[in-house]
């Protein structure tokens, strides 16, 4: 999931319930997905990245979709039916108060959006990338309309990320503690009914918090005025969840690329798959279940520059200095600050895709070398059970 910030047209910004926030702490405003949003405050992308990784940080991230569905004959097992066939995942063994990653597919076996689904007890919550919460409300109407409802929420949405993150939020909502990764959970804090999922797009651990509008900057505020927590703009955003090997939509993930081909195959459960109970059923299940049975002509992987200069997005990657046809494309690209060197990911053909490999990115009319890498590039601190990963 996630939105990388991009040039936009002079249309009327909206802005989220924190902007009066970040224009009071100092935050470099840009256009991103239809929003005015933070892109850095005053340490800068570096620092507010190291600072997550090593204390906690708090991201604005009520540019995404919230969005409900709820089965008309009030049972969720209904709605989670009704769900899978949009995504290629288990929704149905999806156990109340848990959340699972998901993918919406077309008849292509492309990816429309990715997406979290949360199973709430009486209906899911779904959250959605910016960019594509008004096409995904629309196709979840489209298609399920017959047997659910389908409503927009409008709430705050903020994530707090980082090996602090707990400390700081258990100062507020001590219920958050014995929460484990993926968990879902009402808790109030400072007298608001929120939503907590233990889960972000960093790969620290943290929480992602839903909160009502109107009490958003409050409790913002609150969490702030803990001297371990540092706001976070979207360019650190960025750059944690490329080290995480984490997937941008619109960049490592679109319409042309299923999700065999961008290393999702885990997200979709054995039941799903040739043979399971619930084989198929979602937009293009015959393409995606080939593939996962039989591969794929690109994969995607983690690619490492030599030297210190980024590659970035959309530079095109070859086999050799000799060869006059490129063999695939840099899907994201930066420095990572923890990783203390250039990281980017891409897509590549299988027999390129082994650890180690050389391929060569071309930046500027130059070559290139860059290595293939394992992923992620920082080893995730998920909190599972009693303990934190790895």
């Amino acid at each position: 999931m996630s939105d990388r910030p991009h040039a936009e047209s002079a249309a009327v910004l909206a802005r989220t319930p924190l902007h009066a926030l970040h224009v009071a702490r100092g935050a470099r405003m840009v256009p991103f997905a239809g929003y005015e949003m933070p892109v850095q405050y005053a340490a800068g992308v570096l620092k507010e990245h190291l600072h997550t990784r090593a204390a906690a940080g708090l991201f604005d991230v009520s540019h995404m979709g919230q969005i409900v569905v709820r089965a008309k004959s009030g049972r969720t097992s209904d709605a989670a039916l009704a769900l899978e066939r949009l995504v290629p995942v288990d929704v149905l063994g999806l156990a109340a108060g848990r959340q699972r990653y998901a993918v919406f597919t077309n008849d292509d076996g492309g990816i429309l959006d990715d997406l979290m689904i949360a199973h709430r007890g009486d209906h899911l919550l779904l959250v959605v990338n910016a960019a594509c919460k008004d096409v995904d409300e629309a196709h979840l109407n489209a298609h399920l309309s017959d047997t659910c409802d389908v409503e927009r929420l409008d709430r705050a949405l903020i994530a707090l990320q980082g090996p602090k993150a707990e400390a700081v939020l258990a100062r507020l909502a001590p219920g958050c503690a014995d929460m484990t990764f993926m968990d879902v959970r009402p808790l109030d804090i400072l007298g608001a009914s929120c939503i907590v999922t233990r889960s972000g797009y960093t790969g620290e651990d943290g929480f992602e918090i839903s909160i009502p509008e109107d009490r958003a900057p409050e409790i913002a505020a609150a969490l702030l005025d803990d001297a371990a927590v540092m706001p976070i703009g979207l360019g650190a955003r960025d750059s944690l969840r490329l080290e995480a090997g984490l997937c941008l939509y619109g960049a490592d993930l679109d319409q042309t690329t299923t999700p065999v081909e961008a290393g999702l195959s885990w997200a979709i459960q054995n039941v799903r798959r040739r043979g399971g109970a619930r084989e198929g059923g979602f937009p293009g299940a015959r393409i995606i279940l080939d593939q996962i049975d039989s591969g794929t002509a690109r994969c995607r992987v983690g690619l490492l520059a030599e030297g210190r200069a980024p590659v970035r997005a959309g530079a095109q990657i070859f086999a050799s200095d000799a060869a006059t046809e490129p063999i695939g494309t840099v899907t994201s690209g930066g420095f990572g600050p923890t990783a203390d060197r250039p990281v980017a990911m891409g897509y590549v053909p299988p027999a390129l895709a082994a650890p180690g490999t050389t391929v060569l990115a071309e930046v500027r009319g130059k070559r290139l070398p860059m290595a293939v890498a394992p992923l992620p590039f920082v080893e995730p601190k998920f909190k599972r059970g009693n303990r934190r990963l790895p």
